[in-house]
């Protein structure tokens, strides 16, 4: 990559001075959404499945059990995906990633659609959720490193606000095939039409530049002089901490869940950025991917339309409360420099608390006043937009901002994998406790989780907002030398 041709200033800084004090460029603009495109795609999975759903348990013939492991199947391979191959980000660089693993979407997307049984759809989406899951930490790093600190975090939750894009490219998605083809076939056309989204983000990809940060630490000085130049029109003269590593390698270079996100010094971090996350997906994946299933069932019961209108009809309501999703995210971005991350995120447990107890007392009522329907979609839009505005934002931040930079992908990836767990352990359970416990028990103990997850956030909070990346990853962590990687 070329040097900047305009530098602003002739005596060399430090790369993370510059990178860290930079302005926000036109540059870092571009590799912002090129970074963060991959999380479109998780959002747009996300919804999809929810709206195929229905059609593939009538298609296939599926009970809760197997309608569970189809929609939770995604969620552990994005589990896999992010907590066991998330490393690589640190060994091999985060771009290299990037070249990847959209096409491993673009594969298993076309495989889902041809899926001939329950197990082979099951297996398709296991695969298919590692490369969904190998993007989550790879870009969160790749972003941390690159943003500017005044305003890191409104950056980095725009990113992954872009998994509100893909639920509402879901949305339209499902209701345009669905009017088109009201055919329970038509699930097919809904989980292969995710190739197109991935193969236009695989061009756009093509020469994207490797984190200057990484290239420093891992002996490739001058490229991240070049990179770091480039985006910040600075002179950089890279400086002992910007070429240490902050953290001993693996033993033999090939663990993948690092054991130091164990260790006393780091034990505090690992714990703030997974458990919060764990128990917040339980609530986002198994009320989100369900929400029209709990809408036909809280708001649309007994209306006496046949099963492709109902389904349509939920779909249309689910696809207007996802606005509210999009109204939280833009409400992060405003806020999350302002007030910091910690006070986001529990602000929105509460309420995620508070929206949840109102529905399960909500379902113990009458389902036939128009106050009743009009109560079931605030507290669906109350959720949605605290959600957003707070833990689903803020737990996505944390970890590439509190971990150091050779564990940061580790780290993520780990918190990540935690996150998709609860997922999964959601989206499987949410069926199977829905036809056994009922709706009221079900929603009461999800509520259950948001508020444990508060508890967890206000005892072992650690706010990051405003500080750079060196600070706050580096007074706790011993400097060891810089390793040198192939190009």
């Amino acid at each position: 990559m070329p040097l900047a041709s305009d530098r602003t200033a002739d005596t060399p800084v430090s790369l993370g001075h510059a990178l860290d004090n930079a302005r926000m460029s036109r540059l870092h603009m571009k590799f912002w959404l090129l970074a963060g495109l991959g999380i479109l795609l998780d959002g747009f999975d996300f919804f999809i499945i929810g709206v195929a759903g229905p059609l593939i348990a009538k298609d296939f013939g599926t009970g809760p059990v197997q309608q569970g492991l189809i929609s939770a199947s995604a969620i552990v391979g994005a589990a896999v995906g992010a907590a066991l191959l998330g490393p690589l980000g640190d060994r091999i660089g985060r771009s290299r990633i990037f070249q990847v693993d959209l096409w491993l979407f673009v594969v298993f997307s076309l495989a889902c659609a041809a899926a001939w049984d329950t197990w082979s759809l099951v297996a398709f989406r296991l695969l298919l959720g590692v490369a969904v899951g190998l993007d989550y930490p790879i870009a969160a790093s790749y972003l941390a490193e690159i943003l500017p600190a005044r305003s890191r975090g409104r950056w980095l939750v725009g990113a992954f606000s872009l998994q509100a894009v893909g639920i509402l490219l879901g949305a339209a998605t499902g209701v345009v095939i669905l009017r088109l083809l009201p055919d329970v076939d038509s699930w097919r056309i809904m989980l292969g039409f995710g190739a197109v989204p991935a193969l236009f983000i695989i061009v756009l990809r093509r020469n994207m530049p490797e984190s200057p940060r990484w290239l420093a630490r891992n002996g490739r000085e001058q490229e991240a002089r070049e990179v770091g130049e480039t985006m910040t029109g600075l002179s950089i003269l890279l400086t002992p901490t910007d070429r240490e590593r902050q953290a001993p390698p693996p033993e033999g270079g090939r663990a993948f869940v690092q054991p130091q996100l164990f260790s006393r010094r780091l034990l505090r971090r690992t714990v703030f950025t997974t458990v919060p996350w764990f128990l917040m997906d339980i609530a986002t994946y198994g009320v989100g991917i369900f929400t029209p299933t709990l809408l036909a069932s809280l708001a649309l019961n007994g209306t006496g339309t046949p099963f492709i209108a109902n389904d349509i009809a939920s779909t249309e309501g689910t696809a207007v409360l996802d606005v509210f999703l999009v109204i939280g995210f833009g409400l992060a971005i405003l806020l999350v420099d302002r007030t910091g991350r910690v006070p986001l995120q529990l602000a929105g447990f509460a309420v995620m608390t508070a929206a949840l107890c109102s529905l399960a007392v909500l379902d113990q009522l009458s389902a036939s006043a128009p106050a009743h329907v009009a109560m079931v979609f605030a507290s669906f839009a109350l959720f949605n937009v605290f959600m957003n505005m707070g833990p689903n934002a803020v737990t996505f931040a944390l970890p590439a901002e509190v971990f150091p930079s050779d564990v940061r992908a580790a780290g993520h990836g780990f918190a990540a994998g935690c996150g998709k767990l609860g997922a999964a352990l959601g989206t499987f359970l949410f069926p199977v406790l829905l036809a056994s416990a009922g709706r009221t028990a079900l929603l009461y103990g999800v509520a259950g989780s948001c508020a444990l997850a508060f508890l967890v956030t206000l005892a072992l909070r650690i706010e990051p907002a405003g500080r750079s990346l060196d600070d706050l990853t580096g007074e706790e962590t011993t400097a060891v030398p810089s390793r040198v990687t192939p190009p």
